[in-house]
């Protein structure tokens, strides 16, 4: 089995798990720019103790590469847990990162998100310079 195999994609706008990405459609090589990833962009994914997003990275795929870069890693670590027990505790994470990057040229982003329950979902965004 390759890891690939368990990686599940859908509509973003249809499936919950799905990473979005939101950044420009096309950048100027060299000149930082804007990137936000989020789960649960239509539908609200929960966030609870027993449900919730643990973690997403995003990678970048230059265009003519064969290997893909790993530009964040951004992990949620609170989902109301607490010594009252389950969804008691005094802080929740939301699943959004925004941050900056820039890159040389043309090529893709891909972003990778992890569901305690349901596992690897994936989305892809192109970027153009």
């Amino acid at each position: 089995m390759k890891l690939g195999e368990t990686i599940q994609s859908a509509d973003w706008k249809k499936e919950k798990h799905v990473p979005v990405i939101e950044c420009p459609d096309a950048v100027a090589a060299n000149e930082p720019f804007m990137v936000q990833v989020s789960v649960g962009k239509e539908i609200p994914h929960p966030n609870t103790t027993e449900h919730h997003i643990r973690w997403i990275d995003v990678y970048f795929k230059p265009e003519g590469d064969k290997f893909i870069y790993q530009v964040a890693h951004v992990e949620f670590s609170a989902h109301g847990e607490s010594v009252k027990g389950a969804n008691e505790g005094p802080a929740y994470t939301n699943p959004s990162a925004t941050f900056s990057m820039k890159v040389m040229g043309a090529g893709t982003l891909v972003a990778l998100s992890l569901c305690n329950i349901h596992g690897l979902w994936e989305s892809s965004k192109e970027i153009t310079v």
